[in-house]
């Protein structure tokens, strides 16, 4: 393997330590779990969590529902 394949990533949930504008992967996997709606979110999709809680949020929306904010 050269240093421009990627390793596959294992199947399964990682464990994730969500950062300011970053994440760190603690336990390899393939995917988090949205906080709100429970779906997979791929690692490689991952783009809204709470660093403050510690949760992963699948779309902008799951993030303002888990803060009970509704869009108009």
């Amino acid at each position: 393997m050269n240093r421009f394949e990627r390793r596959p990533l294992p199947a399964g949930e990682a464990q994730v330590e969500f950062l300011d504008g970053d994440f760190r992967i603690l336990r390899p996997g393939s995917f988090v779990r949205c906080a709100v709606t429970g779906e997979p979110i791929a690692i490689d999709d991952l783009r809204y969590w709470d660093v403050d809680k510690q949760e992963a949020f699948s779309s902008p929306d799951a993030k303002l529902k888990r803060l009970g904010i509704t869009r108009g």
